[in-house]
């Protein structure tokens, strides 16, 4: 691009926005489970559910209008090698604000409408996140062009919607026909999800070790998408503990649900050990990048849900061990949790005063149609 050239700038919205509908709704997700204080904690989380709930109304609505009304935005955005990887926001809300119905939505409303609500959400989610995990990886393997240094958190968020159906699936088994080849179906369907987003998630975490070894954070915005790599890892164990417990009664009395309800552990322990060890990671490296001055941007949403999401496994963990230690840290990241979203929220706020977190330039880099 040539230095008097002029990059210009519009008010529009990405599908990064509905980062903000995750990070809010795994609060009220995370706060019904967590030990201790889940009971003392279920208005609290109800209220948090309903905000989150109409969030993604109103955003869905939003994009969707901006869709129709100025259609270039979308396709700039689908073009763009960055903000198209957060084409994974959009199905993991859904999903979010589906589990949430499952928790919460009967403080409200009757069982069949509580189901008749979640059940589309978990669909939409469901569908159009597998979709992503194809799509998104698709164009970046044959559409992109990225430098040897392009790796970073965001690349995960097309993959990891998978994950997450994965765990909100399990919630749907009890509602269905006990012992049913549907049931049965729907269990078996959600390892697969788990296992799609695992291999893939596992592949994009060694790539962001091996950039951040070879060329360090490559800038202060990309430093908070490092908070992504919890996502899969603490989802992933949410995953096998939910799966594992309803696998005890979708397949009661069979070997096959003793291994699922004993991977639980088996799985989820180690996975947990490398999580921290990452938390602690990514959390030094955010307080060097505050030190130099890191801005802030919408990926400071990334600080939310990933956080939650180790919050609910760390809680399965200390379901399916009963160690006080699980319970704990269960409470100490809930708390992170909060911290991280009251954080993002004013930051988000304050962008919005401004507008700055509103525009987005109406250009990208010229993209090739193929990789050579």
């Amino acid at each position: 691009m040539s230095k008097d050239k002029e990059i210009k700038f519009e008010n529009s919205m990405g599908p990064n926005w509905f980062a903000s509908v995750m990070g809010t709704g795994i609060i009220a997700n995370a706060a019904v489970g967590l030990p201790f204080f889940g009971k003392q904690l279920t208005d609290f989380a109800l209220v948090v559910w309903i905000i989150a709930f109409i969030m993604l109304i109103v955003m869905t609505i939003l994009k969707g209008a901006q869709t129709i009304t100025r259609p270039h935005i979308i396709k700039r955005q689908f073009n763009d090698p960055v903000m198209s990887q957060f084409f994974g926001a959009p199905p993991m809300a859904f999903l979010t604000v589906a589990g949430g119905t499952l928790l919460l939505g009967h403080h409200i409303f009757s069982p069949s409408v509580v189901l008749d609500i979640a059940w589309p959400l978990f669909w939409i989610g469901t569908i159009s996140g597998i979709i992503t995990a194809i799509i998104v990886p698709y164009r970046l393997f044959t559409f992109n062009e990225i430098q040897h240094d392009s790796a970073f958190g965001g690349w995960l968020m097309p993959v990891v919607p998978p994950m997450v159906s994965a765990t909100i699936g399990s919630m749907f088994l009890t509602h269905m026909v006990p012992h049913s080849a549907a049931q049965q179906t729907l269990l078996y369907g959600m390892y697969a999800c788990f296992g799609l987003s695992l291999v893939a998630s596992m592949i994009i975490i060694t790539l962001i070790w091996s950039r951040l070894a070879h060329s360090g954070t490559s800038g202060s915005a990309r430093v908070p998408t490092l908070w992504i790599v919890l996502g899969p890892l603490g989802q992933s164990i949410t995953a096998a503990g939910c799966l594992g417990t309803a696998a005890m009664f979708t397949l009661p009395n069979t070997p096959i649900a003793t291994a699922m309800d004993t991977m639980s552990i088996l799985y989820g322990v180690p996975i947990w050990g490398f999580a921290m060890c990452w938390f602690c990671v990514a959390a030094l490296l955010t307080l060097r990048a505050l030190r130099r001055k890191m801005p802030f941007a919408l990926t400071w949403w990334a600080f939310t849900f990933p956080v939650g999401t180790c919050v609910t496994g760390t809680t399965q963990l200390a379901h399916h061990t009963e160690l006080p230690a699980f319970e704990w840290v269960a409470v100490f990241l809930f708390a992170c949790l909060i911290l991280a979203w009251v954080t993002a929220a004013l930051g988000t706020l304050k962008g919005l005063k401004t507008g700055n977190v509103l525009k987005n330039p109406t250009s990208v880099i010229h993209i090739p149609s193929k990789k050579g």
